[in-house]
């Protein structure tokens, strides 16, 4: 497939010589295959389409596809990534999505065309490769070509005369090529060298450093899992299927190779600037938690953003929080119904918060029959007060809580089959209750503080205790470390084939007709550089120790400038 990294341009100045020769190869007389127009059959397109498919150029070409490919899946919500968000962009894009679908853009990674360009860059990149590889091994075991006949034609060349033996500057040039880590060898009436076999080892290596991180890639997609788990101060997790609030995997993963742990989130650290600039900027962002592994023991561990929890394969990572103000919901009677924390979403980064409180099963009305309460919260962690402003935090921590509450009666519809989210109320089935004597719809209210609901329907009192909450992610990528080894030994295979030049040096010395040794010394890059030359003129330095210039000859005295006819005439008076 490839062609020899070094064109020995002595070998085609050579050719020049036999040019009549060449010429008659040139003739426009049509030739007896070509006026049969030969075909290829289909063992020869087979064989066209290989060659072409394991070209460096169609690799290329490829890599740029598959670059240029993966450009929808940063712009458009993919749904391996975030369903809801695919949802959300199918309603406001009414038009676009029908292409879209077809063109298997919400998951471009898993997509036919997707697929087909990742498999033949992996085919085109292994049948660039293997031969290359083979080819260059044949080269290391090789020996360095001998001097071409013309050392003048070559783009760095020098020349001296010297009244050492030319045994003994050819050993002398031996010796200082070897010594610059130069392959060299005795050609006859020259030596020959070669260095920079690191250049194509370079270019080999990072080409097989895209193999290993295209495996890689499809590797950990195949057999990664990732699922994500809401858990207030004081619960625990443990890493079973049912236990989360979203999972994905690749299609080889099974749920037996989920690793065996559970942990219990012990406290939520977070603290924050209190002036400047960077006011609300968090300082600490921790979570202390206790897991446990297979073998039942009980271990302690901070899992701070960027810093996570490995047990095993998996890795447990911190990614978001937020408060979880704990209510506790009483019916007519006096029964408590409902009590514990809930968890609010964040809307902004003071952690100005929104969620539902959700009351399923225990609560019945005034006349005894069984009914659903549902109530929609507002927090705030630090409240400006009354007549102070909107309802919005001025700061992210808990310096002035308060929470705004609305509250509705009816069928909460979460046995209709239909998912809902956690953090919102169906209201299609519900009344909306009248508080303050039928004034408002919904309260505000400090820690502490309770809201009767009308008609003796019962009271909901928000308490002085407010938990945090914090996101987990438990991920399994099994590729990731291959996928880091292979992006290493590309960058350091990218560097040795952009700063190292292969190069041959050549080295004759003969005897000449005045009796002193001509030594020629001439080099060849495989492309054009600067340092080719410098190094010429350094070795020839280094060889002048033992084949110092030999002096030159002394010039022949000048003759007379006097007319030969007047030394005639005055040869005759």
């Amino acid at each position: 497939m490839s062609k020899s990294d070094m064109t020995d341009t002595a070998d085609t100045a050579d050719t020049a010589d036999t040019a009549d020769t060449a010429g008659a190869d040139l003739s426009t007389a049509p030739r007896e295959e070509a006026i049969g127009g030969p075909t290829l059959g289909v063992v020869g397109w087979i064989r066209w389409f290989w060659r072409q498919l394991t070209s460096m150029r169609v690799a290329l070409i490829l890599l740029f596809l598959l670059s240029l490919g993966a450009v929808p899946g940063s712009l458009i919500p993919q749904t391996s990534a975030d369903e809801m968000k695919v949802a959300d962009f199918k309603k406001a894009h009414e038009t676009l999505t029908p292409l879209y679908e077809k063109l298997q853009l919400f998951d471009v990674y898993s997509s036919v065309w997707f697929s087909a360009i990742y498999i033949l860059l992996f085919v085109s990149l292994i049948g660039c490769i293997v031969p290359r590889t083979w080819q260059f091994v044949g080269q290391l075991r090789g020996l360095p070509p001998g001097a071409p006949k013309r050392l003048t034609r070559l783009p760095a060349y020098t020349t001296w005369r010297t009244e050492a033996d030319p045994e003994e500057v050819r050993e002398a040039a031996l010796a200082v090529l070897k010594g610059r880590r130069f392959r060299a060898r005795e050609a006859g009436d020259a030596v020959a060298a070669e260095k920079g076999y690191l250049r194509e080892v370079g270019n080999l290596l990072f080409h097989l450093a895209l193999i290993v991180m295209l495996v890689a890639f499809a590797w950990g997609q195949l057999l990664k899992s990732e699922g994500g788990k809401l858990v207030v101060e004081g619960d625990g997790f443990s890493n079973t299927l049912t236990q989360y609030d979203d999972f994905k995997a690749g299609s080889w993963f099974g749920v037996d190779e989920l690793e065996p742990f559970s942990f219990t989130l012990d406290s939520f650290t977070g603290t924050y600037e209190k002036s400047g600039p960077q006011r609300g900027t968090p300082r600490t962002f921790e979570a202390a938690v206790t897991y446990t592994r297979g073998d039942g023991k009980d271990e302690k561990a901070v899992i701070r953003v960027n810093e996570p929890l490995k047990v095993g394969d998996s890795k447990v990572y911190l990614i978001a929080h937020g408060y979880a103000p704990v209510v506790t919901v009483k019916d007519g009677r006096g029964k408590t119904v409902f009590r514990g924390a809930v968890p609010l979403l964040p809307l902004d980064n003071n952690l100005t918060s929104r969620g539902a409180i959700k009351v399923m099963d225990g609560y019945r009305d005034k006349n005894g029959e069984p009914e659903q309460l549902g109530f929609n919260a507002f927090f705030v962690p630090t409240f400006a007060g009354d007549g102070k402003g909107d309802m919005f935090s001025q700061f992210p921590a808990l310096d002035f809580p308060a929470m705004a509450l609305s509250g509705y009666h009816g069928d909460l519809r979460v046995n209709s089959g239909l998912p809902q989210n956690v953090y919102q109320l169906d209201l299609s089935k519900m009344t909306q209750y009248k508080i303050d004597e039928g004034t408002g719809v919904a309260k505000r209210m400090l820690p502490g503080e309770t809201m009767t609901l009308p008609d003796g329907a019962g009271s909901i009192t928000f308490e002085k205790e407010i938990k945090e909450w914090a996101s987990f992610q438990v991920s399994q990528q099994p590729g990731n470390g291959l996928a880091l080894a292979g992006a290493i030994a590309a960058i350091a295979g990218l560097t040795g084939s952009l700063f190292i030049q292969r190069r041959r040096i050549w080295v004759r010395a003969v005897r000449g007709e005045d009796g002193t040794t001509v030594v020629e010394m001439a080099g060849l890059g495989r492309s054009e550089s600067a340092k080719l030359p410098e190094e010429l003129a350094d070795l020839a330095v280094a060889l002048t120790a033992t084949a110092p210039p030999a002096p030159e000859p002394a010039a022949p005295e000048p003759e007379s400038t006097q007319d030969p006819a007047a030394k005639s005439e005055g040869a005759e008076k």
